[in-house]
């Protein structure tokens, strides 16, 4: 066989001027020098290599698969450089690669319908030994032209994505296709090589969302199933990989849930090399609730915790810890956790988290100790550590879930009293809130413990008498802006108004009320519910409150029916009476909504106490646009009909007004003039 000699260029170039075979030999020789990279210089700097390469590839590739895989390698090798892409670009190569692997895939499903026809009328056939001869013939041609066109797919596509570096290019390759293609070859392939190249080119293009979207419209997660389950390393790490980049997108990952690729994504936490990448994977597919559920009907769990245990002293990798976390937060998970190892399970979990400072195993262990049932009082046994550590430990982060953990443990039965004292935390509590230096996670995580140990009489009692009410008033009007500070602050005083003696100091001795009243129109619906509930128990026991908070509730039930009617015109030469917000309205402790001598429903009972039927401003807009209410001084329209004129029972009358005014009203009341409701509506 001629040996190839950088010498002999000129000859080869000759080779591709003349037939099929002879472009061949050219194609196998050119080849075999590039191999070597000395070489690649060389034949850039001949004047005709490369443009004769490109002709013969433009021209002849649909004559011979085996000369276009030939002169593609080639090209393939220069694409490995970066530095030689714009020769590459010149000659336009990457389109080329394109159109020929589009069109390679259209004719295998071509060679596919011929053999179904061959084999249709074989089966027709009287004499079907000759057929089955035919057919078998066909098969195995066929089979030999399918091997040929994977290999020259594969090169097609690595130079594809050797091109793909450069985005431009690849935005030009998007634009073409590439995604179709890719899949099209996924799908109809089945050669391990070829998928191998095929999914790493969808892994590079699927970071984009353009491409990504245009995938999940192919379906490409059903596609994936062979590869995920292939026994070939590399290609089932390939197919994790681009899951993990599609994983991104919530309605891919629900796909995947319910391909039911879930088992066999835990089946390779046991794969050697592909722990990293399974591990990110299961971690996203756990941010969905459901997800987390099923993954106790798996063996997820056990090896999730066996990993912790079994790894290296120190910290465990983040992403085990995040997979661990989100587990955590679902309670048929935390009980699977609790029963491993009749209970010692836990034990070595917080054993571990002491030892090694592990801040993100605590906070797996803090979202177990939230779920209310059996498993919460298993927690019981670790107060001690918890809180000892609030004082020793010096990383803040491992200080807060300490913190966390310790206020799920809301147990009535708990002496938090004597927990305070022994571990003298009182002080540290005030040092937190009071000092202003603290981080707003460890200072909220402080409150949230302050309503915990709440619960218990004496240590509300010790917290009250400490000054920490005050504090946390201070703090509240500080932090007014911070939502869930705010509603910690107020379930604190939600827990201590429980308490006769916590509850005198905060009525007696604090502005908390007030802050509640003020927060009970807050944006937030749960701050609302909290001081609405507190202010509930503060009326029961405090009648100045009591009025206070009832009336303030009544001017923000009515307050637009209110500002309606306070910003009404009056006459210029009138004297201004309305200084305050609800004064003209308001009778010695009552409130007069309209004439009490008027017919129908009385707002004003008998003893001058208003009656809890308020009229909503809803209802009262309703009523004067349906003609139900008629306002005083209304004058119905001139081209009214006798069917549209209002029910003279409605309208109040001129006589009528002047009578009820005559009476006499105090100088802070009702104005005393009529012309006081000669307003517009």
């Amino acid at each position: 066989m001629e040996i190839p000699s950088i010498n002999n260029i000129d000859d080869y170039v000759e080779l591709l001027y003349e037939d099929v075979p002879s472009k061949i030999k050219a194609s196998i020789m050119i080849f075999c020098l590039i191999k070597n990279s000395d070489n690649l210089e060389a034949l850039l700097d001949h004047g005709t290599v490369m443009g004769a390469l490109s002709r013969v590839l433009r021209e002849d590739w649909r004559k011979s698969v085996e000369l276009s895989t030939n002169i593609m390698y080639i090209f393939f090798c220069f694409s490995t450089y970066i530095q030689f892409h714009t020769v590459i670009a010149h000659y336009k190569i990457g389109a080329l690669c394109m159109n020929i692997s589009d069109h390679e895939l259209k004719r295998l499903q071509s060679w596919k319908d011929d053999l179904r026809k061959k084999r249709t009328i074989m089966e027709g056939q009287k004499n079907q030994e000759q057929g089955i001869k035919e057919l078998e013939k066909y098969n195995k041609k066929f089979q030999n032209l399918a091997v040929k066109q994977d290999q020259l797919l594969k090169v097609a596509f690595y130079l594809l994505l050797n091109l793909a570096e450069d985005t431009r290019v690849e935005v030009k390759m998007k634009n073409k296709g590439i995604v179709k293609i890719l899949m099209k070859a996924l799908e109809t392939r089945s050669n391990v090589g070829l998928h191998i190249v095929v999914l790493s080119f969808l892994k590079k293009l699927s970071i984009f969302k353009e491409n990504k979207s245009e995938m999940a419209k192919l379906d490409i997660i059903n596609k994936l199933t062979p590869a995920l389950i292939s026994d070939d390393e590399l290609l089932s790490t390939l197919s994790l990989r681009l899951l993990l980049n599609l994983s991104f997108d919530t309605s891919l990952r629900l796909k995947m849930v319910a391909a039911g690729f879930l088992p066999k994504i835990i089946h390779h936490l046991d794969v050697p090399g592909c722990e990293p990448v399974t591990l990110c994977l299961l971690y996203h597919l756990s941010i969905d609730d459901k997800t987390r559920s099923m993954m106790a009907y798996t063996d997820c769990i056990q090896k999730v915790v066996d990993m912790i245990l079994e790894a290296p002293i120190g910290p465990i990798n983040p992403e085990l810890a995040a997979l661990a976390i989100n587990i955590a937060s679902r309670k048929n998970n935390t009980q699977l956790v609790c029963e491993f190892g009749k209970g010692q399970t836990l034990r070595h979990l917080v054993k571990r988290c002491f030892k090694c400072k592990d801040g993100l195993l605590l906070k797996m262990i803090r979202n177990m100790s939230q779920h209310d049932g059996p498993t919460k009082p298993m927690f019981v046994n670790f107060i001690s550590q918890f809180a000892n550590a609030l004082k020793k430990e010096k990383d803040e982060d491992f200080v807060i879930e300490c913190l966390g953990t310790l206020a799920n443990l809301n147990f009535h039965t708990i002496n938090f009293d004597l927990i305070l004292k022994k571990y003298e935390l009182l002080p540290y509590i005030l040092n937190v809130l009071k000092s202003g230096q603290c981080e707003d996670d460890l200072v909220l995580e402080t409150i949230v413990l302050i309503g915990t140990v709440a619960l218990d009489e004496n240590c509300a009692a010790n917290l009250a008498q400490s000054g920490i009410v005050q504090v946390l008033v201070n703090l509240l009007n500080a932090k007014q802006e911070d939502d869930e500070v705010v509603l910690q602050i107020a379930y604190v005083f939600y827990q201590m108004i429980w308490h006769e003696e916590t509850r005198n100091i905060i009525i007696s001795n604090t502005q908390a009320p007030a802050y509640l009243i003020d927060l009970m129109h807050d944006r937030n619906s749960r701050i609302r519910t909290v001081c609405d509930n507190t202010l509930d128990i503060i009326r029961e026991y405090d009648s100045g409150w009591e009025k206070r908070i009832q009336m303030e509730k009544f001017r923000w039930h009515n307050s637009q029916w209110i500002e309606i009617i306070g910003t009404q015109n009056m006459d210029e030469d009138e004297e201004d009476l309305y200084d305050d917000v609800l004064p003209q309205y308001y009778h010695g402790d009552d409130f007069l909504l309209y004439d009490p001598s008027a017919n129908g429903p009385m707002m004003v009972g008998e003893n001058g106490e208003l009656q809890p039927e308020y009229i909503s401003e809803e209802a009262l807009h309703e009523g004067i646009a349906n003609g139900t209410i008629i306002p005083p001084g209304y004058v119905p329209a001139p081209y009214m009909s006798e069917y549209d004129a209002p029910d003279p029972r409605l309208l109040a009358s001129q006589h009528d007004l002047d009578d009820y005014y005559q009476t006499g009203q105090p100088s802070y009341g009702r104005p005393s003039t009529p012309d006081y409701m000669g307003y517009n509506y």
